[in-house]
């Protein structure tokens, strides 16, 4: 069993997995939303190609740690996801996890054109493996 990050925003969403260990999160892909249907279909193959237990859904807070707009809507689309998968959902404070995934990609030599493509997938990795490395006590066996 997996876990798998989602870093959802309104033009796409980031896709992590961790190992079945839960020891590293790795990057899947970057998803172009189209129709909320086609969105929810996509990730049901990936979580069943995947075979993924949990999702963890970063949760865009203000710098104050209040809600944002954005983490509203999230919300709904969780509510969905939760419906549609029938999987435990957990969300992960997201704040700087796109700075921080801007700033690796930099320091890798990735091209800015390049880095627009891959920073959502790379956001959704890095949040993924803070919540792994939070939750080493949920690892599984």
């Amino acid at each position: 069993m997996r876990a798998m990050g989602l870093d959802v925003g309104e033009r796409t969403i980031g896709v992590a997995v961790s190992d079945p260990t839960w020891l590293i999160a790795q990057g899947v892909k970057t998803i172009d939303r189209t129709k909320i249907e086609s969105d929810l279909e996509e990730l049901q193959r990936l979580v069943q190609e995947y075979e993924v237990g949990v999702l963890v859904v970063g949760r865009p807070l203000h710098l104050n740690g209040r809600m944002s707009a954005q983490a509203w809507r999230i919300d709904k689309f969780v509510a969905l996801l939760e419906q549609r998968l029938g999987l435990p959902v957990e969300r992960q404070d997201e704040r700087l996890s796109t700075v921080a995934a801007e700033r690796a990609l930099i320091e890798g030599g990735v091209s800015r054109k390049d880095r627009k493509k891959v920073i959502d997938k790379q956001a959704a990795t890095w949040f993924l493996q803070n919540w792994l490395d939070g939750h080493k006590d949920m690892r599984p066996a």
